[in-house]
């Protein structure tokens, strides 16, 4: 191989290196970080040590169907009473984080306020609860926005969290599902009100022919009866 063609690469990619740096020191400098939650400066792009030790993550011992937290290890396998009363439509659930006062805070700023710069974070977390679903996923399908609500907002976070996704765990994002019915907010409801609420609020979208595979459906809220996590991998 000629000795040129592999040395000027490394040298490009060390000057575009040392300018991305002066660039963020600059951007530092002009705009120091805060953090998303409070807006306190920060050193670095991530929460400040108050919201982050408000953060209530989520890790086993957790029903294995629908990813409730567990308070105490009940054994491999054991279902929640949640999951064996009312058995979800879906295989498995993960939400990364309890839907407390910070988690709120960062999904309303991504949901409502554009905040596009919190989709990394939020990935990584989401990645990070999901690893074993991820493991097997053939697909990633975000849930879809009606279309007046993704005209208002501009964009549809289910989906942008799900790009985020997929490039990181090199898993392809196709949208496969539309809303034809635009459905009111389901936070508030029941699970027998919002069952009903979405149903015949989907429908197929994409010719992708996935026969066999293993689906992903990414969502940014997860509400059962017991607990609201968000985000989601499900």
């Amino acid at each position: 191989m000629d000795r040129a063609a592999t040395v000027q690469p490394s040298r490009f990619a060390r000057l575009s290196g040392r300018l991305r740096g002066v660039l963020r020191r600059s951007l530092d400098v002009a705009l120091p970080p805060l953090c998303p939650s409070c807006r306190d400066l920060v050193t670095d792009s991530g929460l400040c040590p108050a919201c982050w030790s408000k953060l209530a993550f989520i890790s086993a011992p957790y029903c294995p169907r629908l990813g409730i937290p567990f308070a105490y290890d009940p054994g491999p396998g054991i279902l929640s009473m949640q999951a064996i009363a009312d058995p979800p439509a879906y295989n498995r659930a993960r939400a990364a984080v309890r839907y407390d006062d910070v988690a709120r805070k960062l999904v309303h700023g991504l949901k409502y306020g554009d905040r596009m710069d919190l989709v990394p974070m939020i990935g990584r977390w989401m990645i990070r609860a999901g690893h074993e679903l991820l493991g097997d996923a053939d697909a990633l399908v975000p849930v879809p926005l009606h279309w007046r609500r993704r005209w208002q907002r501009g964009y549809n976070q289910a989906e942008v969290l799900a790009r985020a996704i997929g490039r990181e765990t090199r898993t392809p994002v196709h949208r496969l599902l539309r809303r034809i019915r635009n459905t009111p907010y389901q936070s508030a409801h029941t699970p027998a009100e919002r069952r009903a609420s979405v149903r015949g609020a989907f429908a197929s979208a994409g010719k992708v022919n996935l026969t066999g595979k293993v689906v992903l459906l990414i969502d940014d809220v997860l509400t059962t009866v017991a607990t609201q996590t968000r985000p989601r991998v499900s």
